[in-house]
């Protein structure tokens, strides 16, 4: 996670030379939170920011670009010209108001779920994982292959209700995400089924002999 002051030194570098530094901030505010900083500094040395409404604000779609009033004019006519115009898009503004509005302020919630999530994956055999390195909401963790097959592993988790993303191609990486409507109770549920799988699994071969 980069913090304020690594922003500011890349900012300020870029600046000198003349260049413009935009900010994917596509979950700013989960940084932020994790940071125990204002959002608004980490923004505050770049010339443009983009955070995603559909991450930890919890709206169903939508994405924002911020910058000079000159800037957004820009970027809004060079959309038209891509086709990206959307028309009566308030159903979706009005859900991202209540993600501006209501969410950024439970974003620590999934942060302390996460965590608890991630001490719970380090007890369980065949699971390996770093919980020092969550920080936020998203639990990276790999599956002993001696014990079980990443992409089964996950068929099995999504069988009993609990979805696990892989990262792209055949890499053993998998992924958990504690958002808004998962509470206190489900991560204990969660550990349940992934304890559950693992315990119906073969036993890796060195345990066997």
């Amino acid at each position: 996670m980069i913090t304020v002051e690594e922003t500011k030194a890349a900012a300020d570098l870029a600046h000198r030379r003349g260049l413009r530094v935009h900010l994917d901030g596509a979950r700013i505010f989960n940084a932020a939170t994790a940071l125990g900083v204002d959002a608004r500094d980490l923004c505050a040395p770049v010339d443009t920011v983009q955070f995603c409404f559909s991450k930890g604000l919890a709206a169903p779609v939508g994405s924002i670009l911020c910058g000079s009033a000159e800037t957004v004019a820009k970027a809004r006519r060079v959309r038209k010209l891509l086709g990206g115009a959307m028309r009566q898009a308030g159903v979706i503004a009005a859900a991202a108001l209540v993600g501006l509005e209501e969410m950024r302020g439970r974003l620590g919630d999934d942060h302390r779920n996460a965590k608890a999530l991630a001490n719970g994956l380090a007890g369980i055999r065949g699971i390996r994982i770093d919980s020092d390195r969550v920080v936020t909401n998203i639990v990276s963790f790999e599956v002993d292959t001696a014990w079980m097959e990443p992409g089964a592993f996950v068929k099995a988790c999504a069988e009993h209700g609990l979805r696990i993303s892989r990262y792209l191609g055949n890499s053993p990486r998998l992924r958990a995400v504690t958002h808004h409507g998962v509470e206190t109770k489900d991560i204990a549920d969660a550990l349940a089924v992934v304890d559950s799988v693992l315990s119906h699994a073969r036993a890796p071969v060195a345990a066997a002999d």
